[in-house]
């Protein structure tokens, strides 16, 4: 097959969003400063179950501090409804909304706009409904209450063919994978990046838990907690919808209300750094012979040599930020430029026949 060279010329440094860190407690990482893989899980293990006050599931509906803090929509209708995943339309009008001040809460619903209730992203019947997690805000969110129980207990990924579609294009669809057959539920894609990042908590905060718990993305493992395909997903789904302004709100009113904090909102780059091997070693959904060099690079340049035509190339900053996509890229020569891109830490996702491999790169 072809040999493809893509050369990459990168130039200047990436930083986080002020609003990103402008509200984390000072020194609240720093134990976890040094340390990668699952060591930095467990890191930050510690870190966000110190000062973690548990409350009741009834009080994420009571509490002035909880639900009604930290999912008001500010965002899209900025109108102080409820900001629910599973109705939002991101690019026009709801389809119906939901009030913390009027009787909207329920359990009974006959079909979408009835009622809303409290939708815990990892179920509640994983863990039998124990304290603290059936009660922590960080994976628990406000949703439409046909639509969560249409979710059911079904793990998150995506869905090409559909059996149910919600008001909003969230999707119920049968999926097989390696370790899972069966119905699965897909967000749109404004949310996928925030449910993502909820899961990663999960997987964190409970890591000496999780390893016990009965649900179709989990590996029974406390280390790695996800099956690749599920793995894979959820990094896909963090990467390409980064870390927002209602997350960072949500987050900061959470620490308040609860005590702890979500640090792959804080630090979207930490995913990468406790996962990040397995997901770009042992990934079957690869290119085939795909090197990088030099990696690191002093010269603004990286090389990437495939076997296989490249059909798409991103370029996704470490914090989660896709910097340039370019699909079915012009080359001369088998060679790939893309320019004006600032130095620093990268993902370089390159996509061919429906597969892809990301590598870390550094340009100095």
């Amino acid at each position: 097959m072809k040999k493809i060279l893509l050369v990459v010329y990168l130039f200047s440094s990436l930083l986080f969003s002020q609003n990103a860190t402008e509200s984390i407690p000072t020194g609240y990482y720093n134990s976890a400063i040094g340390f990668t893989g699952y060591t930095l899980k467990t890191k930050l293990k510690i870190i966000i179950t110190n000062g973690h006050v548990g409350k009741s599931y009834n009080n994420l509906f009571t509490d002035v501090k909880a639900f009604k803090a930290t999912d008001v929509d500010l965002y899209y209708e900025n109108d102080g409804s409820i900001l629910d995943m599973y109705s939002e339309k991101p690019n026009g009008p709801d389809s119906y909304n939901y009030s913390y001040y009027a009787n909207d809460k329920c359990g009974n619903y006959q079909g979408e706009s009835d009622c809303y209730n409290g939708e815990h992203m990892v179920p509640q019947s994983t863990y039998n409904s124990q304290m603290p997690m059936v009660g922590d805000i960080h994976q628990l969110t406000p949703t439409d209450g046909y639509v969560n129980n249409r979710r059911s207990n079904f793990p998150f990924a995506n869905v090409s063919n559909p059996n149910w579609t919600s008001t909003n294009g969230s999707k119920v669809g049968d999926i097989s994978v390696a370790g899972y057959s069966g119905k699965a539920f897909e967000p749109i894609d404004e949310f996928k990046g925030d449910i993502a990042r909820i899961l990663f908590y999960f997987a964190t905060r409970y890591e000496n838990q999780v390893d016990g718990y009965s649900f179709p993305m989990f590996n029974g493992t406390e280390n790695q907690v996800f099956k690749l395909p599920f793995l894979e997903t959820l990094y896909a789904w963090h990467i390409l919808d980064p870390v927002s302004d209602f997350e960072i709100n949500r987050n900061n009113k959470a620490y308040i209300y609860q005590g702890n904090r979500n640090p792959y909102i804080d630090h979207p780059e930490y995913v990468q750094m406790v996962w990040g091997q397995v997901l770009s070693v042992t990934s079957p959904e690869v290119v085939a012979t795909v090197s990088v060099y030099p990696n690191p690079s002093n010269t603004n340049r990286i090389h990437i040599e495939s076997d296989v035509i490249v059909d798409e190339i991103q370029l996704i900053s470490i914090n989660g930020q896709l910097m340039q996509q370019v699909q079915k890229p012009n080359h001369q020569n088998n060679t790939y430029t893309i320019e004006n891109i600032s130095s620093g830490f990268y993902f370089l996702k390159i996509s061919s026949n429906n597969q892809s491999v990301t590598k870390k790169v550094i340009i100095n």
